[in-house]
């Protein structure tokens, strides 16, 4: 299977064009250093070639207001980074068809018992991504959730059932392999693991990151 790669938190064309060797890049509208305004973004998804997605991250955001973000950045997919409820992503799915990607996180829990049918089994949204929780911050923390765990478990019950997984959280270029060895996802997400300060890419670390990507095999 070949990998899905997202690199997040763009805020710069210098940045999003090194990126452009990534399947997707992301582009953060909530509150974060990494944050960018829709008019910003706008002017860099014009400048990038058209076959690369373009992901707007959301938290706690309202549908008039992801739509709208989305039709001034043209934006290819969304990706709300909170517990939104079924009728959240019911509503978005009809608004924005089925050629935009809608992704909804969720935040991984080693704990006996811990059920997350609900969110595998959203029928509106192509991918589910897999972050760790913490008490301060929703992502782009550079904190990984634990790994064996979430295959044994969760990563286990999301192929039984033929959701698509992506691997966020902690990431970076010289445990991404490991990542993917370990959990086998449909795809990964990075953001804080290649910057040089919160927003800004370290082209070294984002170039490492592409290659050893690429480079690892997921289980299937």
């Amino acid at each position: 299977m070949s990998l899905w790669i997202k690199i997040c938190a763009n805020t710069s064309l210098a940045d999003a064009r090194l990126a452009a060797g990534a399947d997707a890049l992301g582009f953060v509208f909530a509150p974060s250093p990494r944050r960018i305004s829709p008019a910003e973004a706008a002017g860099l998804i014009a400048a990038l070639p058209a076959e690369i997605e373009k992901i707007g991250v959301f938290v706690q955001a309202s549908v008039d207001e992801i739509l709208a973000t989305v039709d001034t950045a043209a934006l290819t997919g969304v990706q709300l980074h909170w517990e939104a409820p079924q009728t959240l992503t019911a509503r978005l799915r009809q608004a924005l068809g089925p050629e935009r990607k809608i992704l909804r996180v969720l935040h991984f829990e080693p704990r006996a018992g811990k059920n997350y049918a609900a969110t595998l089994e959203d029928p509106s949204v192509d991918a589910v991504l897999v972050d760790a929780r913490t008490p301060s911050a929703v992502g782009g923390t550079g904190q990984s959730f634990d790994w064996q765990s979430a295959s044994e478990t969760l990563f286990r019950e999301a192929r039984a059932r033929g959701t698509r997984l992506i691997a966020a959280g902690g990431l970076h270029p010289a445990n991404v392999a490991e990542a993917i060895g370990t959990l086998a996802p449909w795809g990964i997400d990075v953001a804080s693991g290649i910057e040089a300060a919160p927003g800004k890419k370290d082209p070294a670390k984002l170039r490492a990151f592409l290659e050893n990507a690429r480079a690892a095999q997921p289980r299937c």
